[in-house]
């Protein structure tokens, strides 16, 4: 009776009509259950831990992106001149990766299906050429060793930034000094510029070294025929005129054994010739005869992968490349006209056979040092 006279006054107080049997029912029922079976689930969802972890990833990189962004706008605001060398600073670091992941790739596809150097599509071949090492790829070691001079660059860097707050002199350095310190991923667009036509100076300095030694040799080249041609190209060197291709291919034989065959060359030669590659002459005749030749062998097998795919397949930055890396200084030389100029050179290329190659060698000042636009 006490029982129900308590159920009555709840009830009342809750403006309920719920009969005290009902109630009392209901009520044993819920705590039958939770001695039973343990108190009710609750109604969240409760996540596994594994995605648990994939929450809480999702949610520390969402919010890693919005302080980034924030921090982005407050450089951009009350440091621009510094923004705009972070940002370039963020973007050289995200192409060198990806430029390691590509030559990864590329490297890993050649051991799967025993592919070789000469073998890769031009694309695929010119990556290889910048990104790979001496070591790995003799083959490839082409332009300037350039990874290898960016591995000595970027280990400098980092063996001057291990004592305590050096890291402030190594930025100070970096910014007096970024030729020299910088890798290229890591220069503004005016720098690359203002770089590359300081390396081409480097380059020209030797083309009248070269094109003194050709006109010495002319007595000694045994056909009167070939004499002949040469003394024309040279006089053609000295008038300014571009020479045409037939002028360049008609003096192959010459280029192929003495006096201008690659085994019969001379060190001084050898070494005008490696500063006209933006390769270092101070090294010992043997090692600068092979230098050369293994070079001139790269960029004979680049000219045939580049034949095969054609020079209107390649975009105006790829043409521009593939003209300097030639002896060109293509950054002040419209699209259009450093195409014919890669066409010129791949006419000639691809008639060479190997034991020619010393022609290609010469030809980086020959078909290069005249013509129009390219006197800066």
């Amino acid at each position: 009776m006490a029982l129900s006279r308590v159920c009555w006054a709840r009830a009342a107080l809750w403006g309920s009509a719920v009969p005290p049997g009902l109630y009392v029912v209901r009520r044993l029922q819920f705590v039958r259950s939770g001695l039973t079976w343990g108190a009710p689930r609750s109604s969240k969802l409760h996540l596994s831990p594994k995605a648990d972890v994939k929450s809480l990833i999702s949610y520390v990189v969402t919010k890693t992106k919005v302080i980034n962004g924030k921090y982005h706008r407050f450089l951009g605001r009350h440091f621009p001149r510094f923004y705009v060398l972070y940002t370039i600073f963020m973007k050289g670091l995200q192409m060198l990766w990806a430029d390691a992941k590509k030559a990864r790739r590329i490297k890993t596809n050649m051991w799967k299906h025993n592919i070789k150097f000469h073998q890769l599509p031009y694309r695929e071949m010119e990556h290889l050429r910048q990104v790979c090492t001496k070591d790995r790829y003799p083959q490839v070691h082409g332009e300037i060793i350039k990874f290898r001079r960016d591995v000595t660059k970027c280990l400098f860097l980092g063996i001057l930034s291990i004592p305590p707050f050096a890291n402030y002199l190594v930025f100070l350095l970096m910014y007096l000094f970024p030729r020299q310190l910088l890798i290229q991923h890591f220069w503004t667009p005016k720098q690359q510029i203002d770089f590359l036509d300081i390396y081409h100076a480097l380059r020209k300095q030797s083309h009248p070294e070269i094109l003194c030694y050709l006109e010495k040799v002319v007595p000694l080249i045994s056909d009167a025929g070939l004499q002949w041609h040469m003394t024309e190209l040279c006089a053609k060197m000295q008038r300014g005129t571009h020479p045409a291709v037939h002028d360049i291919l008609a003096l192959r034989e010459c280029f192929a054994n003495h006096p201008l065959g690659m085994d019969q060359l001379r060190a001084l030669q050898m070494k005008a010739l490696s500063r006209a590659m933006l390769l270092t002459p101070y090294l010992p005749s043997v090692l600068l005869r092979h230098r050369l030749k293994t070079h001139t062998t790269v960029i004979h097998q680049l000219d045939k992968a580049l034949a095969k795919l054609g020079v209107g397949q390649l975009t105006a930055q790829e043409v521009k490349s593939a003209c300097y890396l030639r002896g060109l200084n293509s950054t002040h030389i419209a699209e259009e006209r450093c195409r014919t100029w890669l066409g010129e050179w791949l006419q000639i290329s691809c008639s060479l056979k190997e034991t020619e190659l010393s022609l290609l060698l010469h030809n980086v000042v020959l078909l290069s040092i005249n013509y129009v636009g390219s006197r800066r």
